[in-house]
């Protein structure tokens, strides 16, 4: 969670969801996600009332699409508006459209430190995905494991705020979107995703190899078209679109305390945090 010039995001009402959109995604959305990925949301009765907390979730393919849609429809239908939930999203899609009009009808906020503090004291809760692009483009055969890559910054939020933290297990989702490879590399050689996407790592998918090889098969140009269609074919978010059927279960488990959590608030008490909040996430996954 960095301090650069996007991050300087102000969101009015972190968590309103907008009555009209909230009413656009029951009656178009749900349906949608119902028929692709026949999602189940479990453990809604863990989260704490009353109180402000991290929903701290596994995140899969690429951008994640199926596992958000399928929780937002399944929230919005089963807490309803009402029930007061900010998700965290990259500070550069609040100056993207149409990701801006979206973060504004949702009442996302931007991953910052100062956002989630400016969100919890005002009472909200937060989902977070802590694993961000390294998880979410994790290999397909690695589909079934939770892995925050050593990331503690979710646990200086909850820390400092003194909330708990309640596990949010995803499994099937990597299936609608699956990845083949990962790479540093792969961000710098295509290009978009470094310098336009801001973002430090990318993935190769297999519907991004099947749309390449397409390209390369069909494509009626010569040869140095070819090769610039697939390279900007490669580096396009479109490549991670949920395009196969696949079931999602989404499971909730049981609040882990601050108190519990951090002991003496040292930093050296934050790598047992995160093995545990990563246990029980891995716990609720395997479970679903």
């Amino acid at each position: 969670m960095g301090h650069d010039r996007r991050a300087t995001v102000q969101v009015a009402q972190p968590c309103r969801v907008a009555p009209h959109f909230a009413a656009l995604v029951q009656r178009y959305l749900l349906p949608v996600v119902r028929v692709l990925w026949r999602p189940t949301l479990t453990g809604l009765e863990q989260l704490p009332v009353g109180a402000p907390f991290l929903l701290v979730a596994n995140h899969s393919a690429g951008v994640g699409a199926a596992e958000i849609l399928s929780f937002l429809a399944l929230y919005l239908r089963d807490a309803g508006p009402q029930r007061p939930l900010a998700g965290f999203a990259l500070p550069i899609g609040f100056h993207v459209w149409p990701l801006s009009a979206v973060h504004r009808q949702l009442g996302t906020i931007p991953s910052t430190y100062d956002a989630a503090a400016a969100t919890l004291a005002g009472g909200v809760p937060i989902l977070v995905f802590p694993g961000g692009d390294h998880e979410s483009l994790r290999p397909i055969c690695q589909a079934g494991r939770v892995d925050f890559a050593g990331r503690v910054g979710f646990l200086r939020i909850a820390r400092t705020a003194g909330v708990a933290i309640v596990p949010l297990g995803i499994r099937g989702a990597a299936f609608t979107a699956p990845i083949l490879l990962r790479g540093r590399w792969l961000a710098w050689v295509l290009l978009v995703p470094r310098l336009l996407l801001g973002v430090k790592r990318w993935g190769v998918s297999l519907l991004g190899l099947a749309g390449a090889l397409a390209l390369v098969a069909w494509l009626p140009v010569t040869w140095p078209w070819r090769a610039l269609a697939v390279w900007l074919w490669l580096g396009s978010p479109l490549t991670f679109l949920p395009w196969l059927p696949w079931t999602v279960r989404l499971r909730i488990g049981a609040p882990l305390p601050a108190a519990e959590l951090f002991g003496d608030g040292s930093d050296a008490a934050l790598a047992g945090a995160l093995a545990r909040v990563q246990a029980a996430v891995q716990a609720e996954v395997s479970a679903s």
